[in-house]
Formats: C-alpha cells, structure tokens, sequence
C-alpha cells in the first residue's frame, strides 16, 4: 500500500499526525512513546503506507535530535554527582555491564552471528533505557525507596559506559567503512579528542559561568545557546572524526557545572522529544517488514535474557552484596529492557561498516519487544514479587547487612503506634504523640526519612508497607493503632492502593488494634472504611476545621515545633 504525499511538509505533517494518533494509542496500552515512534516508522515505511520520501530532512532532523539527546545525558554528568555514586550503584552498575556483555556475546556467536556482530549486539544489550525508568519510578511514587536509589546509581554508571563506548567507537571506526570521517588515522582522531576535552576543560574553567550568567537575563537567548553548542560540537566532532554523538556529549559536560544546567535540560526535553521522534521514525522505516522473519528466532532469545537475564544478573550481584531479595528484585525489573542509545550504539555501527543493516533489525526488534514488557514488569513489579519469592531465597544472604536495618529487629519491642509513611504528616503526628508520652514506631520505605527520623531521635524501621514478609516481622501484637499517612500509589494498570494493601497486610497478621489511614480524596472515605479503615484521616479538612475554631474563638492548644522537612525528602 502507497499513500503519496506531495511535499516534505506535507510528510512531515503526516507522521506527526500518526505519531500524536499512536502516541495516544500507546498511552493507553501503558507503553513508552519509544514503541509507538518506532511503529509509526514501521506503518509509514515501505513494508506498509510507504510515506516517508524525503529521507535528507528526515536525517538532518535526526541527527540532530541524537546531538540534542547526547547534549543533554552530558550536561547531568557533573563531578560532584558521578564523585557520589555509591559502591553498590558502582558494582552493580559494572557487574551488570560485564556479564550482560559476555553472556550476549556468547549467545550472538552460538546464533552464528559472528564475532564482530556479537560484540555490538552483547554491548547494545548492556543499556537501559534511563527516561523510562524513571518515569515508571515516579509514576509508583519509587523513585526515593531504596531500590530505585539503587537503580538510579547504576543508570548512571551505564550512561558512563555508553560515553566510553561511543568514544570508543568513534576512534576505532575511523575510515573503516564506506561512510566513514575521510580516512584519517586512529592517531590523529585521539589528539582531536584530546584537544575537544582541553577546549571543554579551559570553557568550563574560565567562560562557562560568566557566559550563562550573562545569557540567563534573556532565557530564550540561553536555551538557543545551549541548542547552538550542542549543534556545533556535534559539527566539530564529526568534522575530526570523533562523530556528532561525541560532540553533542561534550558540548553537554561543557555546562555541566554552571547553576543552569537543570534549566537548560528541562527547557530543551521538549525538544529533544520531538527531534528523537523522526530518528525513530527514520529507524523504523529502515526496517523491511519482510526480512525481519529470518531474526525472529534470535530477537526471541536475546529479548528473553534481556527480561530475565538481566534482572538475574543484579539480583545476584546485589545478593552478594548483602541486600534483601526484595530489594534486588525490585532493582533488578528495571534493566529488563533495551535503550535508544543501544540502537544509536549499533547505528554507529551500521554508519562505520562493521556490521550490516540486519543487526539494527534485530537489536530493534529486542527493544520493541523488551521495553513492551519491561513496562508491564515494573508496572506490576510487587505482585511479581510475590509471585516467585519462594524461588528468590538463593539470592539473599543471611543479615543482609547492606540494608539501612534489619528487619524484625523492634519486634520484642513494645508501641502503642505505628506510622507507615514518615513525610510531613507522618512526622508530625509522630513527633505529637512522643511529646504526649507515647511509644511510636515509624516505618518508611526511603532512607533518607529513616535516618532523618533516627537523627530526631524517634525509632524506625525502614521497609516497605506492601511487603508482606516485612509487615508480618513488625511488632504489631501490643500495638494499638496502625497509621497510614502514605498518599494513594495508583500502580499503572493495577491500580493498586498501599492504603488499602496495608489493612489486609496487617489483618492477616492478626493485628486486632485499630487501622487509620489518611486520604486527600473525600470520595475515597467509604471505600477505605470498607477495606477495614477504623478512621480516615483527611489532612486538609482537619486543618481546615482546626482553623475555624481558632478563627472562631476557640482556645489555642500549645504548638509542637516541626522540623523543616526539604522537597527531595518528601516522601509521606
């Protein structure tokens, strides 16, 4: 089927027109905009409507989005940042990378894909994709639990590999092939790189500030600067023979250390969404539909060990390091999936002669099918959980020492309460009730919390309330009342909610005090009493009646001084 189009404009109308339908399609289904962008392409393509004609704009706009896409994974790779990253974020984040490479290498070869091949392959297997993850994290409200910490630390150590493996690339690359940088030697594209460092280094050191200060006072002038930095890097780096990839990288750490860093990523995301967009549409109207079936056996097997391989492999190395199964469990769903920088990796690859169009096939066929899945695994991460936990007893070691406690540690322990959820309102009832003589125990799913509560001098426990094995180890047999101050978790599809999770959990422990949870909702009051709520606690309303009678003349209690809470460490 040929749906013609008379103009570039015309076309380039045409798949944004696809790319909102699909892209509203694929919302729906839970799906990132990665899958539907590249299935737009496969329907535009020539398997399908054949639409896409004007290849030379489509490219230009790619190749910028990539510019724009490496510019911006740049600029988050602050000193002081990669200087922080913990050992467990470091091990695992390697210890992933390495044995996900060997064993995919080892696969490709016994696929008969050829060592050069496989090696792409294995390495383009290593990536997870860093803006779904996080994405899926701060959908279920994770993204401050101990795991996605976790998975955040070695996300970034990824995004260090990836830099290395496209300088990499880049130098080994020179002139290998039909498209390469004009002939010249390994030698001469190292001094070119070391060059691009020394003039990023003396910008950094002696312009960077003073510039950005300077164009902040106009911020539409300071987001076309950061555009025109990344274009022009990504120029200069493809010109010595480095590639636009490196480039854009380099304009990205060039401001990395300037106070408008955030600013510029989040006023250039936008973009880059938009830009990416016709890179996944020029990759999915590369692919014919019709030579895909002799890979279909192979994107099986790698897209099975990128769901399960991967996950096992951090599960083991977390194992080893002392974390719970739980925790390296949860860790691990989220590298069950490719990235876009693996089909940009092996898109070098294509660019450079070392390996055939075929393999983009196929490592784009992986990732269609593994960020698909991966969605719904860490959508459905808890019930996974609890689905093979019986089977997960290998991978922990006795005391998981690496835990920020041990569970069941308070479980002689003796309290009238327990607050699940240590935020704002959490913390201000705990601190209350202490002040009242009352013995309090505060559990948290956030380190950070816990120790911000231990530094208060209030007793906690870190854990999670959806963990059934962890609620069952806590103190709950001369406890009163159980409190519930963390918001309602809408996990994807499930639509879970640790409100109500947390009223079974404890019923069936045999906990015979009383439940409260808070709600912001008042249309969610009868059905939390149905779940088995003694009281629902409406936060605002409360306050609001508190105020009233105040305004009203009514007597004013003694205040309780709350210590200030900072945004990041929201997490009641």
């Amino acid at each position: 089927m040929e749906l013609i189009v008379q103009s570039p404009f015309a076309e380039i109308a045409a798949l944004l027109v696809m790319a909102a339908v699909i892209g509203f399609l694929g919302i729906i289904l839970r799906q990132p905009l990665i899958v539907s962008f590249i299935a737009v392409g496969l329907i535009a393509g020539p398997s399908a409507l054949d639409v896409v004609h004007s290849d030379e704009q489509i490219s230009l706009l790619s190749q910028l989005g990539i510019a724009v896409l490496l510019f911006l994974v740049g600029i988050k790779l602050d000193v002081k940042l990669i200087r922080s990253l913990g050992s467990v974020a470091l091990l695992t984040g390697l210890g992933q990378v390495a044995f996900t490479s060997i064993f995919g290498y080892l696969i490709g070869l016994g696929l008969g894909l050829g060592h050069v091949t496989s090696l792409y392959v294995a390495v383009a297997l290593t990536f997870s994709s860093t803006i779904i993850i996080v994405k899926l994290l701060s959908d279920k409200r994770e993204i401050d639990s101990l795991h996605g910490q976790i998975a955040l630390g070695f996300l970034i150590v990824q995004d260090l590999v990836v830099v290395l493996a496209m300088i990499v690339l880049s130098a080994i690359g020179i002139g290998a092939g039909a498209d390469g940088h004009g002939g010249g030697s390994v030698l001469s594209v190292l001094v070119s790189g070391v060059a691009m460092v020394g003039l990023v280094i003396l910008f950094v050191r002696y312009v960077a500030n003073p510039l950005t200060d300077r164009l902040a006072r106009a911020p539409e002038l300071l987001v076309i600067f950061a555009i025109a930095m990344a274009a022009m890097f990504a120029a200069i780096g493809d010109i010595v023979g480095l590639g636009k990839e490196v480039g854009g990288l380099l304009a990205g750490i060039a401001l990395a250390s300037t106070p408008y860093r955030e600013t510029i990523a989040a006023r250039l995301a936008p973009l880059r969404d938009f830009l990416l967009l016709f890179f996944f549409i020029a990759l999915g109207s590369a692919l014919d539909l019709s030579l895909l079936g002799a890979h279909v056996t192979g994107a099986i097997i790698f897209s099975l060990f990128v769901l399960i391989g991967n996950p096992l492999i951090v599960l083991a190395i977390m194992g080893a390091l002392g974390y719970r199964k739980r925790t390296g469990f949860l860790a691990g769903l989220t590298v069950a999936q490719i990235s876009e920088f693996s089909l940009i990796f092996v898109a070098m690859g294509v660019s450079l002669g070392h390996v055939q169009e075929d393999a983009l096939g196929l490592v784009t066929m992986v990732g269609l099918v593994t960020i698909a899945a991966s969605t719904y695994m860490i959508t459905y991460s808890h019930r996974l959980y609890a689905l093979f936990e019986s089977l997960l007893g290998l991978f922990e070691r006795k005391g998981t020492p690496r835990e920020p406690s041990e569970a069941g540690a308070h479980q002689h322990d003796s309290y009238k309460v327990i607050i699940f959820g240590l935020g704002r309102f959490g913390t201000a009832i705990g601190i209350r009730l202490q002040k009242r003589g009352i013995r309090v125990l505060g559990v948290d799913f956030n380190p950070l919390a816990v120790r911000r509560w231990r530094e208060m001098g209030l007793e906690t426990e870190f854990g999670d309330a959806t963990d059934p094995e962890f609620v069952a180890e806590l103190p709950l047999s001369h406890a009163q009342w159980v409190v519930s101050t963390v918001p309602i978790h809408p996990t994807g599809l499930t639509h879970e909610d640790t409100r109500t999770t947390l009223i079974q959990l404890t019923r069936a422990t045999g906990f015979r005090g009383r439940v409260a949870v808070a709600s912001h909702h008042p249309r969610d009051t009868e059905e939390l009493f149905a779940s088995g709520a003694d009281l629902v606690l409406e936060p605002f309303q409360d306050a609001a009646d508190r105020a009233a009678d105040l305004l009203c003349g009514a007597p004013e209690e003694e205040r309780t001084e709350i210590p200030q809470i900072d945004s990041e460490e929201k997490v009641g």
